[in-house]
């Protein structure tokens, strides 16, 4: 037959830190996270004090922000509180021990406190990227996270910067935000995530391009290297060999285009598709529509053959030609000047001198009666 077990009731004030010992530097503050814990007594008043404080120094409890000689925690409740410790600029090395004590109605609880004043930990920064390398086109915006930890004892502003190949466009931006930076304050033993975005140009050659990735406080820097691998995209352009996207067209008869497609970017444009949008009963046929391959940097002269409407009226038009490979693709808008044929010049005039002729004769003949 089992035994139970006797359950002891514990009832007491505690005083607890996670840290009881830290080394701190002369001249400096620090504060000590404390928890005062009320088990199984009835709520009262708790006297606060501070024994073994060396000449120069300074040391406050804190609870709430503010100052505080007691405090009152509920039955089996705790209170937050800090002890702050000011240590003089000629604080000579070694260890210092403080006691904070909590004295309540029948109980008192103690917690010794040894502050240790030796040398700083050296300026140290570390920098670690998640994705060192990346692929993607020209096209492709980049983003690389990265972590920056403060390794050190003391806050660091910390400078950050980057080298890329020329014409690169590298920004640094918060993990989770979209503001630039070049810098940013970092806590002591604490922290970052950052991003680095990295924008090619878009006439890159296909490779492989390294990015240097830096952070650098007083004292101190660290880096890391991380790669680009561009695989290169096509880029078309229309245009003509002078340049000039105009030309003259006769109403109701074909006249020829001389187009230029080009292919500016760093990989072969594949089955290069051309089309247009001529004005109202236009027509445009295009020789050849269909385009193989391009190769990066070649041209190809393309033959548009642009009719206009027998009925358009001499002016200024608007014709838009295209060409696409895939999810690259390129327009250009061509000026059309068109003037219309003599003969519907002098036949129109012939119609209006009938016009004339045949209202004079009716005035002529009915003016007599």
């Amino acid at each position: 037959m089992a035994r139970a077990a006797e359950t002891r009731t514990i009832a007491g004030l505690w005083l607890t830190t996670d840290f009881p010992a830290m080394a701190v530097r002369a001249a400096e503050t620090t504060t000590v996270k404390i928890k005062l814990q009320n088990a199984g007594l009835p709520p009262q008043r708790v006297a606060l004090a501070v024994s073994g404080i060396p000449k120069g120094w300074k040391a406050t409890v804190l609870g709430g922000g503010v100052p505080v000689a007691a405090a009152m925690p509920a039955t089996n409740e705790s209170v937050a509180l800090q002890l702050r410790v000011e240590v003089p600029a000629g604080a000579q090395k070694g260890s210092q021990r403080l006691v904070l004590s909590a004295k309540g109605n029948e109980v008192t609880a103690e917690l010794p406190l040894d502050i240790i004043i030796g040398q700083s930990l050296p300026a140290r920064l570390s920098l670690k990227s998640k994705l060192p390398s990346q692929r993607g086109s020209a096209r492709t915006s980049f983003e690389y996270p990265i972590t920056v930890q403060n390794e050190s004892d003391k806050d660091a502003l910390v400078k950050l910067a980057a080298q890329a190949p020329q014409g690169f466009q590298t920004t640094f931006t918060e993990g989770f935000g979209s503001q630039e930076i070049s810098s940013i304050p970092i806590e002591a033993g604490q922290s970052k995530e950052l991003k680095v975005k990295v924008q090619p140009p878009d006439s890159t050659a296909a490779g492989d391009y390294p990015l240097m990735v830096s952070a650098s406080a007083e004292g101190t820097q660290a880096s890391t290297q991380m790669a680009i691998q561009i695989t290169g995209a096509p880029k078309l352009r229309i245009t003509t060999e002078d340049g000039r996207l105009s030309g003259e067209a006769e109403a109701g008869k074909p006249t020829p285009l001389t187009v230029i497609i080009e292919n500016t970017g760093a990989a072969p444009a594949a089955g290069v598709t051309l089309s247009s949008s001529p004005p109202g009963n236009w027509k445009i046929d295009i020789e050849p529509r269909l385009i193989p391959v391009l190769a990066p940097g070649q041209k190809l002269p393309v033959q548009a053959i642009v009719t206009p409407s027998a009925k358009a009226i001499a002016g200024d038009y608007m014709a838009t030609l295209r060409a696409a490979s895939g999810s690259e693709s390129a327009s250009a808008d061509f000026r059309l000047s068109v003037t219309t044929s003599t003969l519907w010049g002098m036949a129109g005039i012939l119609v209006i001198a009938i016009a004339l002729l045949l209202s004079v004769g009716a005035v002529a003949r009915f003016g007599r009666r």
